[in-house]
């Protein structure tokens, strides 16, 4: 955009990466990174320590959030164990305003995101309130969504898959990094519908409601409806974490197969 720059990354640009990260992504210096084409996934800013599980846990939220999280745990447990590998669970980090993290300061406007750095997932709360209110996202599933999608780029660290986009976004062009992270996130979607399928046939406590649920929230959150709520304009090849339509289908093919090996969206690149 002319007359809209600030070290070399258009105003615009900024914007989306800073939506991008605040709706079901990695940290936000992550996603600066993304938009121009080269990933910080691999580069912690001054690492500062986590306490493990911190944040008000004593709230519903975040005993939702606990329960969530330790329900991740049982069901990637099991699918690392049946690869023959061992899987290590994610620290989680539930704040308010501001945390330290071995990706910077992660801030309450960032929304939840992953870290890799340090392993850990971090919880804003008052993104569940939003989804609920702003995205007509209402509902214990939407929530549990979320958490799982942050994993999901958890289990995409442990696996090696973050550091092989990494090192493919700083050979590629903006656009095709840009490409490479919707694959990378719609990825996480269909890991969190991985989790969905084996926490249903384990608990039984979803119904055709909570499924709905689900699915809609990963469509509320595409780049296309972000864009067009924060600018009017939707821009394709800005997309950093795929429409609507595109988070959706992933999300319910990983819930309908429960396979993890469902889930390449590097060579299923449609949708």
């Amino acid at each position: 955009m002319p007359g809209g720059k600030a070290g070399g990354l258009g105003i615009i640009g900024i914007g989306i990466a800073l939506l991008a990260s605040w709706f079901f992504g990695i940290n936000p210096m992550v996603a600066l990174g993304l938009v121009q084409g080269v990933s910080k996934l691999g580069s912690p800013s001054a690492p500062q320590q986590v306490q493990g599980q911190t944040g008000p846990v004593a709230d519903p939220g975040g005993k939702f959030t606990s329960v969530i999280l330790a329900s991740t745990e049982d069901v990637w447990a099991d699918v690392f164990k049946k690869a023959n590998q061992q899987y290590r669970p994610p620290k989680l980090v539930i704040f308010d305003e501001l945390t330290p993290t071995a990706c910077g300061t992660g801030q309450k406007a960032a929304g939840p995101f992953y870290c890799p750095n340090d392993q850990t997932v971090y919880i804003d709360l008052s993104f569940y309130r939003m989804l609920k209110q702003q995205f007509a996202s209402p509902g214990d599933f939407a929530q549990a969504y979320v958490v799982a999608h942050e994993v999901g780029h958890h289990v995409q660290n442990l696996l090696g898959t973050m550091q092989q986009v990494q090192s493919m976004q700083q050979r590629a062009g903006e656009r095709q990094a840009n490409q490479l992270s919707v694959r990378l996130e719609l990825q996480a979607d269909c890991y969190a519908g991985v989790w969905a399928h084996h926490s249903q046939q384990a608990r039984n406590w979803l119904d055709r409601g909570d499924i709905e649920a689900g699915l809609n929230a990963a469509a509320q959150i595409g780049d296309d409806k972000m864009m067009r709520r924060s600018q009017g304009v939707v821009v394709p090849d800005a997309f950093t974490h795929g429409s609507g339509e595109q988070r959706r289908y992933w999300f319910a093919a990983g819930m309908k197969s429960g396979q993890p090996g469902a889930c390449d969206t590097f060579k299923q690149t449609s949708p």
